[in-house]
């Protein structure tokens, strides 16, 4: 069964396990994406599928006649996990003058930079600059699942039918993901009789603000670790100038997208270092991201910074 970041954090149980918990909900609360996405344990290193490709066909006979016969056809899919974490060193000077709660806050940073960091990886991904890291939607949202916003040599302000296309080409969508930007654009066009948008809000399980276009769910890909944006106004239009973002439409699953992790994310208090005098936390996680089905996920691209039109 997958289980979300908050889902696993309820279940830890004793003083380590109590450090992981907390780890994994400074995870979840530092990303929408890793907070809503699933993840599912698996054995080995890496998980091998059939994923669908083409159904068989399948036609009409007359009275005496035969069907054509037509099978299906089906793509051998492995996704290798990587290995993802970070050391946390606190200074013993530190934690002796200012308390233990300067390694607490050590920690959070720390977290929060991981934290960060993959979620830039599930969206920005690619191993062929990153070998050592996965594949993210960018990358594996090609074909029918890569719709242009505008046929414009620099892209277009956002055409809310087009948006409506993005949602429409995903089998079960959960989830729309988008920088903040975009999120204020699609208010701002709910607001404008001529435009609309059926805009909606609830909680997450943070009791944080959540914005809804026709019901699904608005997941903000904000700053990385470096504090840059993750969906910038920087991606190449077809023209190649780069002044255009992306907004993805997921179907977050345990047969859409998820993430993989043989075991959960590893937390380990290694306390005070030989080497040099400081207080040492290794977070580890063995983890890729995994879409099951063909039309789990889909990338809506050419967007420009601009008012959002019917």
């Amino acid at each position: 069964m997958a289980l979300t970041l908050i889902e696993s954090a309820k279940l830890a149980l004793g003083r380590d396990e109590v450090l992981k918990a907390t780890v994994m909900e400074l995870y979840a609360k530092s990303s929408d994406i890793l907070m809503t996405m699933p993840f599912e344990d698996i054995a080995g290193n890496a998980l091998a599928f059939n994923r669908e490709k083409t159904l068989p066909n399948i036609g009409f006979r007359g009275v005496n006649e035969g069907y054509t016969e037509g099978t299906g056809e089906v793509e051998n899919i492995t996704e290798a996990l990587a290995i993802a974490g970070g050391d946390i060193d606190v200074d013993k000077f530190l934690v002796d003058t200012g308390g233990a709660g300067q390694r607490a806050s050590q920690e959070g940073m720390k977290i929060k930079a991981l934290s960060l960091s993959l979620t830039k990886e599930v969206l920005k991904g690619d191993v062929t600059t990153t070998p050592k890291g996965f594949d993210g939607l960018q990358v594996r949202c090609t074909g029918d699942q890569l719709i242009a916003n505008s046929t414009a040599a620099s892209g277009a302000a956002l055409s809310l039918t087009k948006l409506d296309e993005l949602i429409d080409a995903v089998e079960d969508p959960t989830n729309l993901i988008m920088n903040k930007a975009m999120r204020r654009k699609l208010s701002q066009a709910a607001r404008t009789s001529t435009v609309g948008g059926y805009i909606t809000y609830d909680l997450d399980a943070f009791g944080r603000r959540v914005t809804k276009y026709n019901d699904l769910p608005i997941l903000i890909a904000d700053k990385d670790n470096t504090n840059t944006d993750i969906l910038p106004f920087t991606e190449a239009a077809a023209s190649g100038s780069s002044v255009t973002t992306s907004i993805y439409c997921v179907s977050f699953a345990e047969n859409g997208v998820m993430g993989l992790q043989n075991q959960e994310m590893q937390v380990r208090d290694l306390g005070e270092q030989e080497s040099k005098p400081v207080y040492r936390t290794r977070v580890e996680w063995y983890i890729t991201l995994a879409i099951l089905r063909p039309r789990a996920s889909a990338r809506l691209r050419y967007i420009q910074n601009a008012t959002a039109t019917a």
